[in-house]
Order: C-alpha cells, then structure tokens, then sequence
C-alpha cells in the first residue's frame, strides 16, 4: 500500500476530531426499536450469543440488511477455507484502507490471537507492506490490495490464489474483502463511535 503519514500536527488534529464526531447512527434504546428491528435484534443475539454491536448498530436500521450481514460475516468469519489468521489479515488490509477506527480496534487483536505476526499488524497500521511475511500472507496481500486498487486481480495472482486455496477460496478472499468494506463504508458513513475512552488506532493517512 502506498501510503504516506500526516505531519504530527496533522496527525493530531485530525485524530482529536475524528474522536469528537458525533455519532449519526448510535445505538436505539430497546423501547425505541419498531418490531422488525426488535425481531432483528433477538435474532442476532440467538445467533451470536451477544447484543447486536459495532457495525451492525448501524445497520439496524435496515433490519433485514442488518440480519443478512450478520449472517454472511458469520460465514465469513468462521466458516470460510481460509485460516483465521488470513481472514483477519483481510480484514485489517480492509480497515486500513478505508481507516475505519472500530474495525481495526475490534479485529487487531483477534488476528494478534489467531497467529498473525505482530510485525505485519504494525506494517499495516502504518500504512506500508510487511518485510517479512510467509507465502500464504504475501498470496493474501497481493490478492487483497490488488482487489483495493486496482478493482481487479491479475492473472498471476489469481492462479496462485487457486492454487493454494482452491476455487471456494479465492471467492472467499474476495468476499471477505467486500463485506469488510461495507462495513467499514457503512461505519464511516455513520461515524459509528468507539468505546468511550478508547483513542483511535489508526493514523489519518494521504496516498
């Protein structure tokens, strides 16, 4: 990713009102909710075991989007060919590209838990490729970044993707991709907030 760091002022005025933007879509008190978001709801914590959160607090508001979602990010997460290490590597290349606060604040820890190496965590953070990753996170990165800049996958990569991961996992990767991005779209739109307290993670960055 070719990315460049705002100058530390920048940096710092830019963190301090990315923190200070109100929420546009915060979380609707339960009293609040119509009966398809109170359906959505119940059915989301059946399915996860916890109230609805982070992105999909948004999403409520379209309650069948929001169930749909949850539902495809449940694949996505736990049932997919890919290692969960490679998933979350996806899914931070994701949150970096769009800076989205919440998805890197959630997901970096889980991929530090899965195995990814905390050199590439830190790579991505800043904005630049990993030095030192193995075969499977280079095949994952390429694949990844390609899709984000270039809205394609060459040739090349594509074959090697296969190759390694078969048909359903190359799909995968890209799917992986696209709902993180929405999410992060969807969150980003809705300036959804980050737990009180809680400074964002990723620096503002200029291509």
């Amino acid at each position: 990713m070719r990315f460049t760091i705002l100058p530390v002022l920048s940096l710092l005025l830019l963190g301090t009102q990315s923190a200070m933007a109100q929420d546009r879509l915060p979380e609707i008190p339960a009293e609040s909710m119509n009966e398809a978001q109170k359906a959505a709801a119940a059915q989301f914590l059946a399915a996860r075991k916890t109230p609805v959160f982070g992105p999909f607090v948004p999403l409520l508001r379209s309650p069948e989007l929001m169930t749909n979602a949850s539902n495809m990010g449940l694949h996505l997460r736990y049932r997919s060919v890919l290692p969960l290490r490679l998933s979350e590597l996806i899914i931070l290349i994701t949150a970096r590209e769009w800076t989205q606060q919440l998805e890197w604040h959630i997901h970096a820890p889980i991929a530090l838990k899965a195995g990814l190496d905390p050199e590439i965590v830190a790579a991505i953070r800043e904005g630049r490729r990993p030095d030192a990753m193995g075969p499977e996170e280079t095949l994952v990165y390429a694949f990844s970044t390609e899709l984000h800049h270039n809205k394609a996958v060459s040739d090349p990569t594509y074959a090697r993707a296969v190759a390694t991961f078969g048909e359903q996992g190359a799909i995968e990767m890209a799917g992986i991709n696209g709902y993180y991005t929405l999410l992060a779209m969807s969150m980003n739109m809705a300036r959804t907030a980050l737990p009180e307290g809680t400074q964002p993670p990723l620096p503002p960055l200029i291509r």
